[in-house]
Parts: structure tokens; C-alpha cells; sequence
């Protein structure tokens, strides 16, 4: 079982089946292609999108559906081929693709980015930042209303 060197977990091991390989990389880390998917019970639902070729870089994710359990998953049909998926139907989140929103700090508290989720094609581990314009989703999606945090 292959061993990755991490900055944030030591060292880990992980199955090569769970390698996920982002065929033109993430936006902003366009030459970093594969990582793997770290959860940890104590942490949950959160999602450690970890590189396997900087041991620093690792991206915190979680499922959308956790974010808002009513999301809606677009997926244009390029994205949809670079996945290995058919063009004819949206992708199912669970059964099709893994489906994780990249979380943030904003000086208003954790967002999390609804407009370009991480898919991952759970049949071959390929994946996207899938980009949806047009989906009415913000980049900044607040996870705790402005009004829980201001303290009386």
C-alpha cells in the first residue's frame, strides 16, 4: 500500500484505487493532478482533499449535501467527458459522483464554495472543480448565519 508524507496527517496510506486524478488539475494548482480523500471521525462531515505530490497542500472540503441537502448539480458536458461520464444525464450525487464543496474563511465566518464543487466519478476517480455559472450557487456560500455570530 502506497505511503504519502503529509504536513498536516504524518504519513499516510492509502489504496492506489483511491487516488482521485483531476485531469487538468484545480483551478489556481493547475499542475497538481492527484489526491486522495482523508475523513476522520472527529472531524466529520468535513473531507481532506490531500495532494499526493505537496505534502502541504490539502484543501478542506465537505459534502454539498451537507451544506444544503436541496443542491442542485450541474455539470457541463466537458467536464462531464473528462470524467469518463455520459453526456446524456446529469451525474447522481451518491450513486454517480462523489460531490464536495471547498470550504473557506471569510472575515463573516466559514463559507463554502457552491458554485464549483469537487466531482469525482466514483467508477473511475476522476475528477473536476465543475464550474456552473449559470446554477444561481455563490462561491461563498455562508455555513453559520451572520446573525449566530454576533454576540448579544
Amino acid at each position: 500500500m502506497p505511503v504519502v508524507q503529509t504536513s498536516n496527517f504524518g504519513n499516510i496510506s492509502y489504496g492506489p484505487e483511491t487516488a482521485i486524478e483531476f485531469p487538468r488539475g484545480l483551478p489556481g494548482f493547475d499542475d497538481r493532478r492527484r489526491f486522495v480523500a482523508l475523513q476522520f471521525p472527529d472531524t466529520a462531515p468535513l473531507t481532506f482533499l490531500q495532494s499526493l505530490e505537496v505534502p502541504d497542500l490539502c484543501f478542506i472540503t465537505m459534502p454539498v449535501l451537507a451544506v444544503d441537502p436541496q443542491y442542485r448539480l450541474e455539470v457541463n458536458s466537458e467536464d462531464l467527458g473528462l470524467m469518463g461520464l455520459t453526456l446524456l444525464r446529469q451525474p447522481l450525487i451518491g450513486r454517480d459522483v462523489l460531490c464536495l464543496a471547498v470550504l473557506s474563511l471569510a472575515e463573516t465566518g466559514p463559507t463554502a464554495n457552491l458554485l464549483a464543487p469537487v466531482v469525482v466519478n466514483l467508477r473511475n476517480m476522476r475528477a473536476v472543480q465543475a464550474v456552473a455559472p449559470d446554477s444561481g450557487y455563490s462561491h461563498q456560500h455562508a455555513l453559520v448565519a451572520e446573525e449566530a455570530l454576533v454576540c448579544s
